[in-house]
């Protein structure tokens, strides 16, 4: 299994890393999976409404309705027609494609089960929508399609008579159930967004719509798609006869051949065992859980930055049970908690500069904590020698930072997120280092979520803890490299290094005699 994701993995970091040549990196489109399988969502929501105003549901009138829409209404109707068309397949796509970029990172076990779990069921109505879909046009495809369905259904012993025999001539066919198809493709959906629903509500602030300008150049895409290419029928369906030739969806449609083909037993049997796959695959093995976060309350205020930083809602506060002089506390719930550590990164406590006492922030991890952080800074700093001496803290997803140039020393974290932004000060303002270089994910995709977003925040001094003024931030990089990054890791060390050689050396003797005409200049 730790093969196949590696391998997958890698082939998602070749594609990201070519968009990311594209597109700015909040706009890529691997990293907007689920907001743009949203933004699909809407689209087709809102083309399907437009269409079913002018669709009729009489099986003996639904194909010509259709060619009304596409050949009189093509400015309109037509256009609608090819935006639900295309957007259902670009829904699917993205879909699958979030599905295994999940599976590859490693994001589907441990806690994330949930979203995994949620996420399975999803994909099958979103394949049952846009199955059901076709049979809305009622040509030749949707006669293909309604055949080779209701045979497949009927292998199953569960129907008390043959489904497909509504289909083997024109006078079986009642509108009555073609009625009930229209429903279907109508109610899936919307079982499905209720699922999606469920499938969020352990995602803190879940990203559903994309960047407007990825929004918006998509939607452009779409619409000349519509335009050039639109989406036509197949000629009216005619259960007289049976399809000679159609032209499947490959998007939708892939496995057809094979379930008119393969003896049911083979096919059912290999679609419950895969679905049953698709389930257990977070427990297959189950991932080895981190230590949760845990709350020291002697030092913890109630001050709500790790409920607030926390990005898979494991923290909550509630009322204070030591009885301090503070209305409330920060409670982690161990089931939820991942232990990327940004809690403790978030924490005013977190201060490498507390000597007066130990170093036990109000929340913590226990296998990787903050006063261990302080001492794996000192231990890397103590050696660095040379006229640009430079720390990096890395995170365990991003780039290695093992083997460094001489005058580089290195510490890791779990995610770049659990880094207090008083480290930075405490090794600049202490002659700990000349520099200091921060080493994440690749930008706009953290393994833990919301960790290079707080950083970037926090090192703005826009949300607490913030960044001191008094930091340089000429003797701060920072570099989001992400697990292929190690060349743009190196070349950004070696420019550093020698902006901190021309930013540390000695004024010129022009200089200093200028300096010190200067200084007597005022003494006088």
């Amino acid at each position: 299994m730790r093969l196949l994701r590696l391998s997958i993995r890698r082939i998602f970091d070749l594609a990201e890393s070519g968009l990311g040549k594209v597109f700015p990196p909040e706009w890529n489109p691997l990293l907007n999976l689920g907001a743009l399988g949203f933004f699909f969502y809407w689209v087709v929501t809102v083309s399907g409404i437009y269409l079913f105003i002018f669709f009729e549901t009489a099986v003996h009138d639904a194909f010509a309705s259709v060619e009304y829409m596409t050949r009189d209404q093509w400015y309109a109707a037509g256009v609608m027609r090819s935006l639900h068309r295309y957007a259902s397949d670009g829904l699917i796509v993205v879909v699958i494609a979030h599905l295994l970029r999940e599976f590859a990172l490693d994001r589907y076990r441990g806690v994330r089960w949930f979203s995994w779990v949620t996420g399975v069921p999803a994909l099958v109505l979103i394949f049952v929508a846009g199955i059901t879909g076709y049979w809305m046009v009622w040509d030749t495809l949707a006669q293909y399609v309604a055949l080779v369905t209701t045979e497949w259904l009927d292998k199953l012993p569960i129907f008390g008579a043959s489904i497909a025999r509504n289909f083997f001539s024109p006078d079986t066919l009642e509108s009555r159930f073609f009625t009930l198809m229209v429903f279907m493709h109508i109610a899936v959906p919307l079982i499905a967004l209720v699922i999606l629903w469920v499938h969020l509500q352990r995602v803190t602030k879940p990203r559903i719509n994309p960047p407007r300008g990825l929004a918006i150049g998509v939607f452009v895409a779409l619409l000349a798609l519509s335009l050039v290419h639109p989406a036509t029928s197949q000629g009216p369906a005619d259960l007289a006869k049976v399809p000679a030739t159609v032209g499947l969806d490959w998007f939708y449609l892939p496995l057809y051949p094979l379930l008119d083909r393969w003896p049911g037993p083979v096919t059912w049997g290999a679609s419950g065992a895969l679905l049953l796959i698709l389930l257990a695959m977070p427990w297959l093995p189950p991932m080895r859980k981190p230590a949760a976060a845990v709350v020291d309350l002697a030092n913890c205020n109630g001050c709500t930055r790790c409920f607030n930083d926390c990005p898979y809602s494991a923290i909550i506060m509630g009322n204070r049970t030591d009885g301090r002089p503070f209305e409330r506390q920060a409670i982690v719930n161990p089931a939820l908690c991942v232990g990327c550590g940004i809690c403790a990164g978030s924490c005013p406590t977190s201060t490498p500069f507390r000597t007066a006492s130990d170093l036990i922030p109000g929340i913590d991890l226990p296998d990787h904590s903050i006063s261990a952080l302080r001492d794996a800074v000192l231990a890397a700093t103590a050696p660095l020698q040379g006229k640009s001496r430079i720390l990096v803290f890395g995170c365990e997803h991003g780039s290695s930072i093992s083997n460094l140039p001489p005058g580089t020393s290195s510490v890791s974290l779990r995610c770049i997120g659990q880094l207090p932004p008083s480290f930075i000060d405490f090794v600049l303002s202490k002659n700990l280092a000349d520099g200091v270089v921060l080493v994440g994910c690749s930008e706009n995709s953290g393994h833990a979520r919301f960790g290079i977003r707080w950083t970037q925040a926090r090192l703005a001094r826009a949300r607490d803890p913030h960044l001191r003024a008094r930091v340089p931030a000429e003797r701060l990089r920072v570099v989001w490299a992400g697990r292929d990054g190690r060349t743009k890791l190196d070349s950004a060390l070696r420019d550093f290094s020698r902006e901190l050689d021309e930013l540390l050396a000695p004024p010129s003797r022009a200089v200093a005699e200028r300096m010190a005409k200067l200084e007597e200049f005022i003494r006088d």
